[in-house]
């Protein structure tokens, strides 16, 4: 994404999504713009087109990037979004078979919008979803957070961690890896300074536009600070990714 304005938030932003190789198929974590996206850019409205102007090629979007690993979409099994706005739910439809976990809270807030969500949660994208899994809060201790087991019933680590505050049911995913655990933590924060242990700030266009899209702007940034201590006290066993930074990108791609 090349928003107008680039210069002050750091320059282009990406929309970064994991792959899992699981016990009985693929699981994606957020799924980004998709083909139909890319088809038919009206789908994602005139103002996010004018104001983020997106790159909309179909190489880049999920189903291409995981053909070029040599699966095919029926591999897709599950997919777990970290919430359901445009950039990270565009590539729902890609995946037609595909169980869809999700927060209650972010769902009912998808599909009944407040004038002010409209802009965010896209009719188009969601209506595709033939298979929704609508999760509730309440579960295990995950490092001093709450957790909720993402995929009910197998033995793949996915859990969703409540972050509300960027949307209203917005959670992180953590995924238990070889080398620890790995949270991917949505739009939580948008560059890697603002959780470094040490301390740091985003850039100041960045940090603007974050609060113009909170949902909850007391508990996005609550939130923001619990991942800065859990940066801080537990940065052997935990890694942090979000969304949006090209920086964290470069540093975890396969």
């Amino acid at each position: 994404m090349c928003p107008v304005g680039a210069g002050l938030i750091g320059g282009a932003m990406c929309c970064h999504c994991l792959l899992i190789e699981g016990e009985d198929g693929l699981i994606l974590i957020d799924s980004g713009l998709g083909v139909e996206d890319v088809a038919n850019p009206r789908r994602l409205g005139r103002l996010f087109r004018a104001t983020v102007r997106p790159r909309l090629r179909i190489a880049e979007t999920a189903l291409r990037r995981i053909a070029d690993l040599g699966f095919c979409v029926a591999d897709v099994r599950h997919i777990v979004p970290t919430h359901l706005d445009l950039d990270h739910a565009g590539g729902l439809a890609d995946f037609p078979a595909a169980t869809v976990y999700v927060f209650g809270d972010e769902l009912r807030a998808a599909k009944d919008p407040t004038w002010r969500a409209r802009m965010r949660y896209r009719p188009a994208q969601l209506s595709s979803v033939a298979n929704w899994d609508r999760i509730e809060p309440g579960g295990d201790e995950w490092f001093g957070f709450d957790s909720v087991r993402a995929l009910p019933g197998r033995r793949d680590d996915v859990l969703l961690i409540p972050l509300p505050g960027h949307s209203r049911g917005h959670s992180g995913v953590a995924v238990r890896t070889p080398e620890g655990w790995l949270l991917h933590c949505g739009d939580v924060y948008f560059h890697h300074a603002e959780v470094a242990p040490a301390g740091g700030k985003a850039p100041l266009g960045l940090r603007m536009f974050e609060s113009l899209v909170n949902a909850d702007r007391a508990a996005r940034l609550a939130n923001r600070e619990r991942l800065r201590a859990l940066a801080q006290s537990h940065a052997s066993e935990v890694r942090l990714i979000c969304s949006h930074d090209p920086a964290d990108l470069a540093a975890f791609r396969v």
